[in-house]
């Protein structure tokens, strides 16, 4: 009785409870529970001991990683205790399902193609062969559709889009950025594409008229990203799709005075989080490049459709 006692007063603490709930589906490291729910791996990892400690929680190393799983002699009446506690939790479901998108990660060799695919190409020369080549010819596939490029800058990228798009609107709130842009557009003769002054977390955009909105590498300058996704929801057309250019997580904290970055990246969870709270299904992530130097920022790449 006493060690029930005891393990009840562990877990009666949120996180302590989340972390037990998860490992008693899946064996996890401490830097996937940290995906799924979004705390710090200190934090994490102090419950994970004080879990491990009432034998609540077990652990084994392969490599250099922790696998931490739930302990072999919980007991029937944990057990019953816990599958309660469950069913009252209000995270519960939430971290069901973040821990379903974590084990989809391990088995999506998606990433890992992207990341060989990127080292093979331009290894060898081949005479006009780039990705710049690539990109412009892959751009002329596009169907002529409206898009919202969403913290366009001077909007090299919207001049690209607007060749084949039938309709550009580039969104910006530097003045002189949106002053720039425009006149490109006039000198390039680029009747399609619109440059206005706005904030991504309010575009200025019709509801329901856009049939993409792109966030490239725009995202992690937004104040509070949650308004910008759920502004891209807005102008979206039903069916529509919300495109994400952005940096992975990374701890390279000069990116905030040297770049004006308000956020130190995104991990796939975090986005995936962000877009479903806007209500965007259909949500696909995957890493689809990694720089060779310092501080080997990564990129990802995320959609979802309205």
């Amino acid at each position: 009785m006493a060690s029930i006692l005891k393990s009840l007063r562990v877990i009666s603490e949120p996180l302590r409870l989340r972390l037990l709930l998860l490992l008693l589906e899946e064996e996890l490291t401490v830097a996937e529970l940290q995906e799924i729910l979004g705390f710090a791996q200190s934090r994490i990892s102090t419950s994970l001991a004080q879990l491990k400690r009432e034998e609540l929680v077990k652990d084994r190393r392969v490599g250099k990683n922790i696998f931490y799983s739930a302990g072999e002699e919980l007991g029937e009446a944990m057990l019953v205790i816990l599958e309660a506690a469950r069913a009252e939790l209000k995270e519960a479901q939430t971290d069901r399902e973040h821990l379903a998108f974590t084990l989809k990660k391990r088995k999506d060799r998606a990433a890992e193609y992207f990341n060989k695919l990127a080292g093979k190409f331009g290894r060898a020369y081949v005479p006009g062969r780039s990705w710049e080549a690539l990109s412009h010819g892959l751009l002329r596939l596009l169907q002529p559709i409206v898009i919202a490029d969403l913290g366009a800058g001077e909007g090299t990228l919207s001049q690209l889009l607007a060749r084949t798009s039938k309709k550009v609107i580039a969104i910006d709130n530097s003045e002189k950025m949106v002053e720039f842009g425009s006149s490109l557009a006039k000198e390039h003769e680029f009747p399609n594409l619109e440059y206005r002054l706005g904030d991504i977390e309010e575009p200025p955009i019709d509801s329901n008229s856009v049939d993409v909105a792109l966030f490239s590498q725009a995202l992690h300058h937004a104040s509070v990203p949650q308004r910008a996704l759920n502004g891209a929801y807005r102008i979206l057309k039903p069916g529509g799709r919300v495109l994400i250019l952005d940096l992975l997580s990374h701890t390279h904290e000069q990116a905030r005075e040297l770049y004006g970055h308000v956020w130190l990246g995104f991990s796939e969870i975090e986005l995936h989080r962000l877009m479903k709270k806007a209500g965007f299904s259909k949500i696909e992530s995957a890493v689809v490049a990694k720089e060779a130097e310092a501080p080997f920022f990564q990129t990802v790449l995320a959609s979802g459709t309205k």
